[in-house]
């Protein structure tokens, strides 16, 4: 199995599930803040400032996985729902928002982990690019149609799902990059 040094390996010490469920939480919450303020890009694309911090979120379950289990990413999903949505009902963000946020988090979340649980005796590299490839789609679609749909053009809602898209696997490659450029020093 090519699964990546473990950070004690490396000399860091390693997060505790219950630090990663936190950061995982939190980074959800500050995606769900800044959700409806946009980047766009020079070319075609609105970049969601929320999807930025959402990344973070997809390799936080990974990490979460492989420190406390499935029953660790449960209690995560399951944290992250709950404060979000007391967050956004503190915060008066719209009902469509937090409904929005709210499915696709649960339905983008469990579809990842039911992947990358189906093969968790394959190499860590296909775990998380192969649950990568359904959930990240799954999320930004749905949660961009839900949130958006009726009250932005087609193009401005093509343009967001294709930057958050892009946006979240570039940013999940650079943290994986990162993963196997440690393993590989360690090594």
């Amino acid at each position: 199995m090519n699964a990546p040094a473990s950070p004690t390996a490396l000399g860091k010490p390693a997060l505790t599930p219950t630090l990663l469920i936190i950061l995982y939480a939190l980074s959800i919450l500050l995606a769900n803040i800044t959700l409806n303020k946009f980047i766009p890009l020079p070319v075609f694309g609105l970049l969601s400032v929320g999807t930025i911090f959402f990344a973070a979120v997809f390799t936080l379950r990974d990490r979460i996985h492989q420190a406390g289990g499935l029953k660790a990413v449960y209690i995560a999903i399951a944290l992250a729902l709950l404060v979000n949505t007391v967050a956004a009902a503190l915060l008066h963000t719209p009902l469509r928002f937090i409904g929005a946020s709210f499915l696709a988090i649960l339905v983008g979340e469990l579809a990842d982990t039911a992947v990358y649980q189906r093969l968790i005796h394959r190499s860590w590299w296909t775990r998380v690019l192969t649950s990568n490839a359904v959930s990240v789609p799954l999320d930004s679609v749905l949660f961009t149609l839900l949130a958006f749909y009726g009250d932005m053009s087609t193009r401005d809602i093509l343009q967001i799902i294709f930057a958050d898209i892009v946006a979240k696997y570039v940013i999940a490659a650079l943290f994986a990059f990162r993963a196997r450029h440690a393993a590989a020093q360690a090594a």
